[in-house]
């Protein structure tokens, strides 16, 4: 009769693990992996993950006690039936035969807790083991929107990282199993692959983009493919905490208060490629994101000099100049999902594209050389640090507040503004330099250009766009800057007619908006 209760308390106990792995396979289950890279469902998910983990970790801990109390309940049962038995035995000293033979059974059961108890503890640790399994890959892995982006990217951390490898730099963020990209696939911008950034001129080559370009990194391992691509929440501020500033240097006496527009619309008939002239001359394909395009019809890796003067323009009063800038998308819809570098999302094209030429704080300005060849911001400031980054961000109607590293969230109504300084201290001698920026650099602090340099019309670009609500926007860029708002950046080179230029450079002079 007691090997029977024993055996049925066994096979309860057992019966009882067996539900609760049930159980905890159950519960394990996560969220399936979003197609889109939408930094605000990431944040989301995470929280989501984070509450699935803390019930697993109590449904399991729960499982394990009652099963604990179970083991102790069963074991003081075996010790009062031993202690009866024992008793029986003591009177019954007229038969040793069967005292010896209740010391057996006696033994037989020890022998059989003790297993029991093992086998119990065995199996409530496979049991935690695989509930512990399941709480990691029930939900979706992101990264802690707390966590400083610097932390995953010790090269923005390390002043020896000035000139990173950019092959090195992009084979340490890997994404779903995407092929690398060749040379030569990409002119086609619509196809998704992402444009030449033209700004890595400072990033501590010699800069005269002759070297092949950097192919995409390769997936080495298959996660999800939204976790280390950025932006991340912490890239966005709400602009009204924004303190204002003031972006402009005050106009003194001696200087030049005109102004010049070049209309040269938004873009509307699609030129994009992932090109750059200035910084990877004759490289289709030369970086790793898409720029939108205006002015100058012809503009890709190929451009020369003879060609732009040939080419048509999208400019009124004959201005062939070329203007881009890299594109911004909508990372709330599964467009270009599979790029190499991350850029994922739908292309927005601005609703608006002020191409505007302003004066000298300090003096009045001369002619821009003809093909003069100019960048402004660094497209890889994340990691080379801000020495050359230009960026400014801001929301209609909030344009006395500029963020410098935040992308905007703006008011209902609001639309996201992207400010683009250009440098206008010539040398008076260069279009170019080995770095795109020593033969034009900007003015000083006051408004005043250097000693050495001359003063010529400061072109300022300023794009707005109609985004979706939160933070679901990013700017395109190297897989390894994660779409930081602070990498924002700009290309132009000048391709007026002479006649046009003196028109600009008198417009400013007098005070005039033209």
């Amino acid at each position: 009769m007691t090997r029977s209760r024993r055996m049925a308390a066994a096979v309860s106990a057992l019966a009882v693990v067996a539900g609760g792995l049930v159980s905890a396979a159950v519960i394990g289950v996560g969220p399936a992996l979003a197609d889109h890279c939408d930094p605000a469902q990431a944040s989301q998910e995470q929280q989501q993950g984070q509450r699935n983990r803390n019930n697993n970790r109590n449904q399991n801990q729960d499982q394990q006690q009652d099963q604990d109390q179970q083991g102790q309940d069963q074991n003081q049962q075996d010790q009062n039936q031993n202690q009866d038995q024992n008793g029986q035995n003591q009177g019954q000293n007229n038969n040793q035969d069967q005292n010896q033979q209740d010391q057996n059974n006696n033994q037989q059961n020890n022998n059989q807790q003790q297993n029991g108890q093992q086998q119990n503890n065995q199996q409530n640790g496979d049991q935690q083991q695989n509930a512990d399994q399941q709480g990691q890959g029930g939900g979706r892995a992101v990264l802690d929107p707390a966590q400083n982006p610097d932390a995953q990217n010790p090269d923005a951390q390390n002043p020896d990282a000035q000139n990173p490898d950019p092959e090195q730099t992009a084979e340490t963020f890997g994404r779903r199993n995407r092929p690398t990209r060749s040379p030569g696939q990409g002119n086609n911008g619509n196809n998704g692959n992402n444009g030449n950034n033209g700004n890595n001129g400072n990033n501590g080559n010699n800069g005269n983009g002759s070297a092949s370009p950097t192919p995409s990194p390769t997936a080495s391992e298959d996660h999800n493919e939204c976790a280390d691509l950025g932006p991340f929440v912490e890239d966005f501020v709400d602009i009204r905490r924004v303190a204002p500033r003031q972006l402009d240097a005050r106009i003194g006496r001696g200087g030049s208060r005109g102004t010049f527009v070049s209309a040269c619309g938004t873009n509307r008939n699609g030129h994009n490629n992932p090109d750059n002239f200035i910084v990877a001359p004759g490289v289709s394909n030369g970086a790793h994101h898409l720029h939108d395009y205006v002015g100058n019809l012809s503009t890709d890796g190929f451009s020369t000099d003879e060609s732009l003067a040939a080419a048509g323009t999208t400019c009124r009063l004959g201005d062939k100049s070329t203007y881009f800038w890299p594109v911004l998308r909508d990372r709330k819809v599964d467009v270009n999902t599979e790029d190499a570098d991350g850029n994922v999302g739908q292309v927005l094209r601005a609703r608006s594209v002020t191409l505007q030429f302003r004066g000298n704080a300090t003096s009045q300005v001369v002619a821009m050389p003809r093909f003069l060849r100019l960048i402004t911001g660094d497209a890889k400031a994340a990691t080379n640090g801000a020495g050359n980054a230009r960026a400014a961000w801001s929301c209609t109607g909030f344009q006395n507040r500029i963020s410098p590293d935040k992308y905007p969230l703006c008011p209902r109504g609001s639309q996201v503004v992207r400010i683009l300084d250009f440098p206008s201290c010539w040398d008076g001698q260069n279009t170019d330099s080995a770095n795109h920026r020593t033969h034009v650099v900007f003015p000083g602090q006051g408004g005043a250009c250097p000693q050495g340099t001359k003063a010529v019309p400061a072109l300022r670009m300023t794009l707005t766009y109609s985004v979706p609500q939160g933070p679901s926007f990013a700017v395109d860029a190297f897989p390894e800057q994660k779409h930081n708002p602070i990498t924002d950046h700009a290309d132009f080179a000048n391709v007026m007619p002479d006649r046009l230029m003196q028109f600009v450079v008198s417009c400013i002079n007098r005070g005039r908006r033209c």
